[in-house]
């Protein structure tokens, strides 16, 4: 009864309407706005003018968000080869510009939750920093891709990438002459996704005095001891979806007959709670007129005991095993999720439970159209800045269509705590 994870790759959901929102008119005054906040940490003014000129190539180029195209809208050949270095072989540091872009958008959006995504982009052949041959579940097949996590800025009604993080396998780390060639640095290494996922939530509200708000996150591949552990040391909550076979231990004393029973499968636990569902509706981002119904059941249960160091602080933690079904899909098996906000309104959780598909439609809405996916640079810094500056793209034409629409780009439930 395991269920795998599925990170998006570049071939679903193709016909879905990718320029949707380009095709309203980009405000200029939005992309001024954005553009004097994310820019100001750039030291000069010619490397700010590209700033600005790379991310309005990102929002009028038609096809491939190529440097070239890119160079041919805003100043014709002879921009190309100052773009390129710009990006690829420049000095700047793109950390305070992703650190302005979040503090720009809490109010903005605003932000309910920080969402982590996992994101596999598929590559033609092996120059592409990071690209490695990887078998994807959503595909069913291996596939030469990068993989990459990112932070979401996310409330009920839109949302926006602002950090980055690319997945380097072991060729790559070991690899002498290829981490020379991508201008690697040495402190890069192999990181578990588990470990990267909690890294970049973790310094976003600490190191980047971000406002706390719950991490939703699907951890379905990944360790959640450690991420309950990691997350709730810092007192940061968090929503995880999580595989079926998560062992727990109910603590919930109305579960008659398993109250402080050894531990059992979160399926299991689902399953003995079947009694005390209700009916629920949610609309489901990315589907027209999504208006969907089912039920949602709410057990208490914690961790249990397990490796040493590992698991310590945090089993006897309280938390709340949500299972979701959707009605008429019986032969679906219901979505699993742990929780750490076990005092929050089942309303309000349902709403979480529903991010993850708002990224991955804003994913294949907005941030495909704006050229997430088209920079085939060599360079470790030249990705990481692209997707920088593709994820600024991304949030004016958010913000743009938000104001289009005359209102913020909200239409949830306020979540922080």
């Amino acid at each position: 009864m395991t269920a795998a994870p599925l990170p998006l790759t570049t071939t679903q959901t193709e016909a879905r309407g990718a320029n949707r929102f380009l095709d309203e008119s980009v405000s200029d005054d939005v992309l001024q706005e954005i553009s004097r906040s994310l820019f100001a940490s750039l030291p000069r003014t010619d490397q700010r003018n590209k700033g600005v000129a790379y991310v309005k190539g990102l929002l009028k180029v038609t096809g491939r968000k190529s440097i070239r195209n890119i160079a041919n809208l805003v100043g014709g050949r002879a921009t190309d080869q100052s773009l390129h270095h710009f990006i690829s072989e420049s000095t700047w540091d793109w950390m305070p510009v992703r650190q302005a872009l979040s503090r720009y958008l809490v109010p903005r959006l605003p932000v309910e939750a920080w969402v982590v995504q996992n994101t596999v982009i598929r590559k033609a052949g092996q120059h592409s920093v990071g690209v490695d041959r990887r078998f994807v579940p959503a595909e069913g097949r291996v596939l030469n891709a990068q993989q990459a996590v990112s932070v979401w800025a996310a409330s009920g009604g839109r949302s926006s990438p602002v950090d980055w993080g690319l997945h380097l396998p072991r060729v790559w780390i070991d690899d002498g002459s290829r981490r020379s060639r991508a201008s690697i640095p040495d402190t890069a290494e192999e990181e578990p996704l588990t470990d990267r996922a909690a890294n970049l939530c973790v310094d976003m509200m600490t190191e980047w005095a971000m406002p706390v708000r719950p991490v939703v996150l699907d951890a379905r591949a990944m360790y959640v001891p450690t991420i309950v552990n990691r997350l709730g040391r810092r007192g940061i909550p968090m929503m995880a979806r999580i595989d079926e076979s998560v062992p727990l231990v109910v603590t919930d004393p109305a579960l008659t007959g398993h109250h402080g029973s050894a531990k059992m499968q979160a399926w299991e636990v689902a399953r003995a709670s079947n009694g005390f569902r209700h009916p629920v509706r949610w609309h489901q981002p990315g589907v027209s007129g999504g208006l969907w119904t089912g039920q949602l059941a709410t057990v208490t249960v914690k961790l249990p005991s397990g490796r040493p160091g590992i698991l310590r602080s945090g089993t006897g933690r309280p938390l709340t095993l949500v299972a979701l079904s959707r009605r008429g899909r019986p032969q679906d098996a219901p979505q699993l999720w742990l929780t750490d906000l076990t005092r929050v309104k089942p309303t309000v959780l349902l709403t979480l439970c529903t991010l993850l598909d708002r990224v991955e439609d804003d994913y294949l809405q907005v941030s495909k159209a704006v050229g997430i996916e088209d920079y085939v640079g060599r360079s470790f810094e030249g990705w990481h800045r692209h997707m920088t500056l593709a994820s600024a793209a991304h949030a004016i034409t958010v913000l743009t269509a938000a104001a289009a629409s005359g209102g913020q780009a909200t239409t949830g439930t306020r979540l922080g705590t």
